[in-house]
This record gives structure tokens, sequence and C-alpha cells, in this order.
């Protein structure tokens, strides 16, 4: 089932054309002029348009600060290193998950080895 997404601006480009070639409606925050914004602004934007937000920002992860019920989603991805490819390989392996596990609503913590869900 395809899926919306919004892609921080520390994202290579490619991240965006991976998901969209998987069908998924994707808007960058950098595309929206977004780029620079408060963190409380990207993830209201994200909450208007009912996106889930993809991120390497680990403030994101602070449950107390953003609280998954509060939001569409969150994506914060971990890889070993943020090159193109160690990006997009985390990505597909989230995708692979998408349709047994829910996104809406909870923060996806993406490692190499691992999924960590927390609603």
């Amino acid at each position: 089932m395809p899926a919306r997404f919004k892609l921080d601006e520390n994202l290579p480009r490619d991240a965006a054309a991976l998901l969209r070639d998987g069908g998924h409606d994707v808007h960058t925050v950098s595309e929206e002029g977004l780029g620079g914004d408060a963190d409380a602004r990207i993830l209201g934007a994200c909450r208007a348009e009912t996106r889930i937000l993809v991120t390497f920002d680990l403030d994101f992860a602070d449950i107390r600060s953003y609280p998954p019920s509060g939001y569409p989603g969150i994506w914060m991805l971990r890889p070993a290193s943020q090159s193109i490819s160690a990006t997009l390989s985390l990505l597909r392996g989230a995708l692979a998950l998408l349709d047994a596990e829910p996104a809406m609503n909870r923060l996806w913590i993406i490692e190499p080895d691992r999924v960590r869900i927390r609603e």
C-alpha cells in the first residue's frame, strides 16, 4: 500500500527517487522551502499533510518532545554511514516491513540489522 512521506533536507535525492519508484507519494523539505526551519515547523507540515517524516536527525527520536501518537509517523534512519548506498539499503529494508507493520503514529528507528518501533 502506498504511503505518504516527507524527506528531511539531510537525505539524498536518491531516497526520494527510491520511494517514488515504489509508488509512494513523496515530498521533500527542500522542495517545499522548509530547509533550515525549526523541527516543530517541519513536523507541523507533516501533520497537516499526513506524511511520515524520514530523517537522520536524532532530535526527532525524543518521544518526550515528539510523542509518536501526535504525528503521522517518523522514520529515524541510523545507517552505519550516511552514504547514499547505506541510506537506500535502510529504506529498502523498512519498505519491506511496511505492508506488515503500520507506520502511522509510530516512531521507527531503522538500523542495518533491525527496526525498533515505538508507539
